[in-house]
């Protein structure tokens, strides 16, 4: 990413397709235009980061694979985080979750790392 790129955060904070298909199309966007990209899975949308749960959607009709979304996001070197409450609030272990390159952390360090984000987006 270049020093002009703009920094974005997405928000998925739900566990239907309608919040995590608008998170990774949003983020891979970014992505593809430089920007710096920050995704928070809140507790609510923490399944999301788990094993075998995009490959439950399918194919969706007329959208992208959300697999290849979610493996492009953190190829292109996006920053995703699923919220440390999510772990005893979902009962989650750290095993389960679909890539080692998913951050565990709080929100404040997330938010210190998104500080002057110009654009923000929360499904």
């Amino acid at each position: 990413m270049d020093e002009n790129s703009n920094k974005m955060v997405v928000v998925c904070n739900g566990d239907t397709p309608a919040n995590i298909m608008p998170t990774l199309i949003f983020a891979s966007s970014g992505l593809a235009l430089d920007d710096e990209v920050h995704v928070f899975f809140c507790p609510a949308g923490a399944k999301w980061a788990l094993k075998g749960e995009l490959e439950s959607l399918g194919q969706p009709k007329g959208l992208p694979n959300p697999v290849e979304l979610f493996d492009t996001i953190l190829d292109l070197g996006g920053k995703v985080v699923l919220c440390e409450l999510a772990l005893e609030n979902k009962g989650i272990d750290p095993a389960d979750l679909r890539d080692e390159r998913i951050l565990i952390e709080k929100a404040p360090p997330f938010l210190m790392d998104a500080a002057g984000a110009t654009m923000t987006f929360s499904f």
